[in-house]
C-alpha cells in the first residue's frame, strides 16, 4: 500500500512571483505575516514517520494531535466496484460538500474504462473511506449503512453511470434483460424506495433521486451548482454509454465495471478517527479542496481534545456549521476558496499586505482553532460568517463592477463582518463603493494597484476594531491622488462601450437613481432587475443605432439602458421611432432621452449635451 504524508505537507498552490525585497515597514509587516503562515505550515511539514500499525505515514502534527490514545483500527480491503456496492447502503452526510465533479473528471474516468477494454488489465481507481453505522433490513435482505468519508465524487459518478447503462439495456435482448433487472435492484432496493446511495447532500431539487428512481433528468429543477453538476453527469454518462454501444456491447461495459475496476476500501467503526484518516489519505497531491481539508482537521481536533465533556455537542455544532457552509457553497462552489483565503488573512497575527493563499489560510485557521473545543468551534463559526459575507458580495449584481477586484471585496467583507448598525454599515459601504469606482472604474487604475492599502485597512477594520470615524478617514486616505476633478480631466467619454460595459451599466444605474430621486419619482426596480439579470451589453441601448456609422455611437451621451427584450426589439430603428418606447418604459434617464428626441430630435449636439449632464452628476456623486 502506498505511503502518504500529512495533510499540509506536500500539495502547494501556484504562487504569485515573490515580491521584490523592500526595507519599508509595510514590506517588513508583509514578510512577517508570510513567515507566520509559513511557520504554521512547517509545523505540519517536517519529515513524516511511519506508523507500523497502519502501514501508512503520519506526519508529526498528525501524530501530536490525532494519534493520542488508541490506534486507528482499519482493515483496508482491495475490492471490485461490484463487491463494494453489494450489501451496503451509502450515505453522504449533509456536512460534506456537494457533488462537484465536472466534465473533465468524468472524461478521465471514461478514458480509464476504455483503457481497461483495450488492455484487458484490471484498473485501480481510488480509495474509498466509510464510517460504518447500522444494519438495515429491506424486504428479506440486510444491508450495512455507511457514511462516505472520502470518495463520494467518484462513487456518485459510478452510480449515475450504472443508471445510464440500465436505461440503455434492452430487456428484450438475450442477456441484457437479466442484467438490466440486476442493476435496477442494485440501485433501488426491494422496497422500491431506498437507494444504494441514500442521500446526496444538498440535493434540494431531488435531481439525483429522481434520476435513479425514474431515469428522468430535470433541467428545469436546477438551482445550485451541485444540481447542474448532477444533471451534466447524467448527460455525460448517457453520452458515454451511447458511444460505447456503437462499437462494443453493453454487457462488456457492465463486466468491466463489475470485475475489472478495483478500489481500496477502508471501513471505519470509530467516528473519532474518521477525520484523521481523511487527512492522511488525502495528502497525496489529489484534487481535494483546502476548505475540505480544513473541515476534516477541525472535526479531528474536536475528537483529540482532552475535554470529553461537551464533545458530542461540539461535534454536532461543528457539523451544523459545515452543513450551512456547504449549503451556501452549493450556489457557487468556487466561493469557498476565496472565503477560506479571506478568513485566514483576517486571523493572521500581524496585518498582511495581501490576501494569503488557501494552504496558508488553512494552516492559520488550524493554529487559531487550538486544542479546546470552544476555540475549535469558534474557528469554524468564523469561517461560516466569512462564507456568508463572500456569498452576499458575490450575489450583489449591482456592485459587480466594483466587487470584481479582490482586495476591494476583502475590505467590503471586513466592514460587513464588523456587524455595525445598519445605517453605519450602509454609510461605510457607500464610501467604499464610491472610492473604488472612482479609482478603478473612472480613473482606470490597474487592479493590481493599492492592494496593500486595501488589505491593511480591511485587516485593521476587523482585527483592530477601528471605529467608524477612523474607517472614514482611512478610506479617504486611500483615495488621495485620485481627485474626481483630476480623474475627469483625463476622461474623453467617446468610447464607453467596448470593454467598459459592466462599469457603464453601474454608472447609468446610479444616474437613473439620481434622476428619479431628483424628480421625486418612484425608482422602477422591476425594470432594473431585468437589466441586472443579463450580460451588460444585452441591455445597453445605442440611441443613434450602431448601424448608422456615426462617430459618436459609443459616446457616453448616446448610451442608455433598456430591458434586454426591449433593446432587442428596437434594434436598428432610428431615434424618432424609438422615442415613444423610451418615454413610456419607466426608466427616468431613458425617458428624458425620449422627451428630448420628441422635442428637438437627436444629433451629435444632443449627445454632447447629455454627456455634460451625466458628467456633472459623476463629479458630484464621486467627489473626494
Amino acid at each position: 500500500m502506498a505511503r502518504y504524508l500529512s495533510c499540509l505537507t506536500r500539495k502547494r498552490e501556484t504562487r504569485h512571483a515573490p515580491a521584490k525585497k523592500a526595507a519599508s515597514p509595510r514590506a517588513a509587516a508583509a514578510s512577517s505575516s508570510a513567515r507566520t503562515a509559513r511557520s504554521a505550515r512547517r509545523r505540519r511539514s517536517v519529515r513524516a514517520e511511519p506508523d507500523a500499525r497502519l502501514g501508512i505515514v503520519i506526519g508529526p502534527q498528525t501524530s501530536e494531535h490525532f494519534l493520542q490514545g488508541d490506534a486507528m483500527h482499519m482493515d483496508p480491503k482491495h475490492v471490485t466496484l461490484n463487491n463494494l456496492l453489494l450489501g451496503r447502503l451509502f450515505r453522504i452526510p449533509d456536512y460534506q460538500r456537494a457533488y462537484a465533479w465536472g466534465t473533465k473528471q468524468r472524461k478521465d474516468l471514461f478514458s480509464d474504462i476504455e483503457e481497461v477494454a483495450e488492455t484487458g488489465r484490471e484498473h485501480f481507481m481510488a480509495t474509498v473511506v466509510c464510517l460504518a453505522r447500522d444494519k438495515r433490513r429491506i424486504a428479506a435482505d440486510e444491508f450495512l449503512t455507511v457514511d462516505i468519508v472520502d470518495g463520494q465524487q467518484r462513487l456518485t459518478t459510478f452510480v449515475i453511470l450504472l443508471k445510464a447503462i440500465e436505461r440503455a439495456l434492452d430487456p428484450e435482448k438475450a442477456g441484457e434483460g437479466k442484467i438490466k433487472r440486476e442493476i435496477a435492484e442494485l440501485l433501488v432496493k426491494g422496497d422500491d424506495h431506498c437507494l444504494v446511495l441514500l442521500q446526496t447532500n444538498h440535493d434540494s431539487s431531488s435531481v439525483f433521486l429522481d434520476y435513479l428512481r425514474q431515469g428522468e433528468i430535470h433541467e428545469d429543477r436546477v438551482k445550485t451548482a451541485a444540481d447542474r453538476n448532477l444533471v451534466d453527469a447524467a448527460r455525460d454518462c448517457e453520452g458515454f454509454v451511447k458511444r460505447w454501444h456503437e462499437k462494443r456491447t453493453l454487457i462488456d461495459l457492465v463486466a468491466i465495471l463489475r470485475n475489472s475496476l478495483s478500489l481500496i476500501y477502508h471501513e471505519i467503526h470509530d467516528e473519532a478517527i474518521v477525520y484523521r484518516v481523511f487527512e492522511v489519505l488525502n495528502s497525496r497531491g489529489l484534487d481535494v479542496k483546502w476548505i475540505d481539508k480544513l473541515k476534516s482537521q477541525l472535526m479531528a481536533l474536536i475528537f483529540a481534545t482532552p475535554q470529553e465533556a461537551g464533545r458530542a455537542e461540539s461535534l454536532h455544532e461543528m457539523q451544523e456549521i459545515w452543513k450551512d457552509i456547504y449549503r451556501v457553497l452549493g450556489l457557487r462552489a468556487d466561493l469557498g476558496d476565496e472565503a477560506l483565503r479571506f478568513a485566514g488573512a483576517f486571523k493572521l497575527a500581524q496585518r498582511p499586505n495581501r490576501v494569503i493563499s488557501q494552504s496558508d489560510a488553512a494552516a492559520v485557521l488550524t493554529d487559531v482553532a487550538g486544542t479546546h473545543v470552544k476555540t475549535i468551534v469558534a474557528a469554524g463559526e468564523f469561517l461560516r460568517k466569512v462564507v456568508e459575507v463572500v456569498n452576499r458580495l458575490d450575489s450583489d449584481v449591482r456592485r459587480r463592477a466594483i466587487t470584481r477586484i479582490m482586495h476591494a471585496r476583502f475590505l467590503a467583507a471586513a466592514i460587513l463582518l464588523r456587524g455595525f448598525p445598519k445605517e453605519v454599515e450602509e454609510d461605510l459601504l457607500g464610501r467604499w463603493e464610491r472610492l473604488t469606482f472612482r479609482i478603478f472604474c473612472l480613473a482606470g487604475a490597474d487592479t493590481r494597484r493599492l492592494v496593500g492599502e486595501y488589505v491593511r485597512l480591511a485587516y485593521d477594520v476587523l482585527s483592530s476594531q477601528l471605529d467608524e470615524t477612523k474607517i472614514r478617514e482611512r478610506l479617504a486616505a486611500v483615495g488621495k491622488g485620485y481627485s474626481i476633478n483630476e480623474v475627469l480631466k483625463k476622461i474623453e467619454w467617446d468610447q464607453c462601450y467596448e470593454g467598459w460595459t459592466e462599469e457603464l451599466r453601474y454608472l447609468l444605474f446610479r444616474y437613473d437613481e439620481h434622476l428619479a430621486r431628483e424628480a421625486g419619482e418612484k425608482f422602477d426596480a422591476s425594470q432594473w432587475n431585468k437589466i441586472w439579470g443579463v450580460e451588460p451589453s444585452k441591455s445597453i441601448e445605442h440611441i443613434e443605432p450602431q448601424s448608422s456609422g456615426a462617430e459618436h455611437i459609443h459616446h457616453l451621451g448616446n448610451l442608455t439602458m433598456l430591458p434586454p427584450e426591449v433593446n432587442s426589439a428596437l434594434k436598428d430603428k432610428p431615434p424618432a421611432i424609438k422615442a415613444e418606447t423610451y418615454i413610456t418604459l419607466g426608466l427616468a434617464a431613458t425617458r428624458r432621452v425620449g422627451q428630448t428626441i420628441a422635442k428637438s430630435g437627436w444629433d451629435e449636439a444632443s449627445v454632447h449635451a447629455r454627456t455634460k449632464l451625466i458628467e456633472d452628476f459623476v463629479r458630484q456623486e464621486w467627489a473626494d
